[in-house]
């Protein structure tokens, strides 16, 4: 028993104790971190591109910050361990201390693109493929890193966007689109056949078997939206399924306009004339600008 206490008491089993121990705990901390940043995955619950996608991006973020927690422990291990054997970790902390700094002033924006990326991945404001606008730009997400975000324009352009730049998002991509169609009507003529007219275009539409899929609700006729000497406007509503509204518009429009040829209804006509130089127009017809 006494052997054992003096081996105990040796300073060099003492400190390999200590080094053991620090060991020990630094595994300890970085499996509880491992099952920590586990919760950030979000696994897919279909097949759907989407969702693999998010799936992918959450496990990436979980990746990253276990790997940066993971060396921030292991730093603050080493640091205890060379307070153990003798060695001041004091000159380590100055050194790790101006490089943070450096690099903190360096890397300013990088950081800011970072953060701002395990906000959009986190709160899953979109993913590879969804169409969004992001300020005055408008396209579909080809590619989503935490440092920047690509869209690809109408244009067909690809639009680099800094993660960091993002203020505000509208996802074209989720649940459902929207669009208004608005037909002018001769202003002269009553409102009960036209309005009959867009009532049998819009039926019909609802009731085609190939857009079922695309069409979430409607077409429906919200009524006048506009009127004045020159045209009365009336507007439709239709939902579809995300990014499809452009084509179910076009469709709407193309019945509406047989199903007016059919009935022989009259849409505005405004004759506009421009007139690039009234002055130079005046003195080559005299007649007409003198008084009759």
């Amino acid at each position: 028993m006494s052997s054992l206490l003096a081996f105990l008491n040796d300073p060099m089993v003492t400190i390999a104790l200590h080094l053991l121990g620090i060991f020990i705990v630094a595994l300890l901390v970085n499996r509880f971190l491992g099952m920590m940043t586990s919760l950030l995955i979000r696994p897919a619950t279909s097949q759907a591109r989407a969702e693999q996608l998010r799936a992918q991006h959450t496990q990436a973020l979980a990746g990253v910050a276990y790997g940066v927690g993971s060396k921030v422990v292991w730093v603050i291990a080493l640091l205890t361990a060379l307070g153990q054997v003798g060695i001041s970790p004091l000159p380590a902390l100055v050194v790790l201390g101006l490089c943070g700094i450096a690099v903190g002033f360096g890397a300013q924006s990088l950081v800011r693109d970072v953060i701002s990326g395990f906000y959009i991945v986190l709160e899953d404001l979109f993913v590879t493929g969804d169409s969004v606008q992001i300020g005055e730009t408008t396209g579909r997400v080809e590619l989503l890193t935490l440092r920047r975000t690509v869209l690809r324009d109408a244009r067909g352009a690809l639009v680099t966007i800094a993660n960091g730049e993002i203020r505000m998002v509208a996802n074209l991509s989720r649940d459902w689109s929207q669009s208004f169609v608005d037909i002018g009507l001769a202003a002269e003529i009553a409102l009960e056949k036209p309005l009959a007219a867009l009532e049998s275009a819009a039926a019909e539409l609802r009731g085609d078997t190939s857009w079922a899929q695309t069409i979430v609700d409607g077409p429906r006729v919200l009524g006048v939206q506009s009127y004045d000497r020159n045209a009365t406007v009336v507007r439709l509503q239709v939902r579809t399924a995300p990014t499809r509204q452009d084509e179910v518009s076009r469709e709407l429009r193309r019945r509406i306009q047989i199903e007016f040829q059919k009935q022989g209804i009259p849409l505005a006509s405004v004759l506009r004339l421009e007139l690039s130089n009234p002055q130079s127009l005046a003195t080559a017809n005299p007649q007409s600008a003198s008084p009759q």
